[in-house]
């Protein structure tokens, strides 16, 4: 089922994800919920999708770069993998544990349309998280992939890639953020 995707201003999009108790993994409606943001990830045509952009405020995401041209490597414990064939990753409760070196490049948000910015993040991550069935997964990744861990972990600790930006960059978009953040607000405010 394709899922709403919650835009700028959404209150949740600030708020840190919950844990996943290893207990809910028992549960059918976490497998439900993740193959829904998969869907829904499809449908926008993004490469990344965290709880957060679906109103729900749980420490998980749900990435595929199958699609992708952009250069980009994958670990899982310490072995190289073919990237084509672990997509979609799916990650209950990621960390990240180590980052080092530096990529810069073009960075949009599919809770943030029409905007995209030059945002600098590391060039290599080490990520700990649990795979759909609580496995643990010690994921290393470099390109676009350490990029879309970057931003989707940002977003399950409460921070868009709007905070990223530099100054300047944020300045020249502070108009059309203040009028999707209004516009969010005043659709809440009629729902309720």
């Amino acid at each position: 089922m394709i899922l709403d995707i919650v835009k700028c201003g959404h209150p949740v999009l600030r708020e840190k994800g919950k844990r996943i108790d290893p207990d809910a993994l028992r549960r059918g409606e976490l497998r439900r919920l993740a193959a829904d943001m998969i869907e829904t990830m499809y449908a926008a045509n993004g490469v990344g999708l965290a709880a957060q952009q679906v109103a729900r405020a749980l420490l998980l995401a749900v990435i595929d770069l199958r699609h992708s041209e952009q250069p980009a490597a994958l670990w899982l414990d310490g072995q190289p993998q073919d990237i084509a064939a672990r997509m979609p990753l799916i990650l209950l409760n990621p960390r990240i544990t180590t980052s080092e070196g530096e990529q810069t490049s073009e960075e949009g948000c599919l809770s943030v349309p029409e905007v995209t910015a030059t945002i600098r993040r590391a060039a290599r991550v080490r990520i700990e998280a649990q795979d759909i069935d609580g496995k643990p997964l010690r994921i290393e990744a470099t390109g676009l992939l350490a990029r879309v861990l970057q931003h989707e972990v940002d977003h399950l600790n409460g921070i868009l890639f709007l905070d990223r930006m530099d100054a300047a960059t944020r300045a020249s978009f502070a108009g059309k953020i203040k009028k999707l953040q209004k516009a969010t607000r005043a659709a809440l405010k009629a729902v309720r």
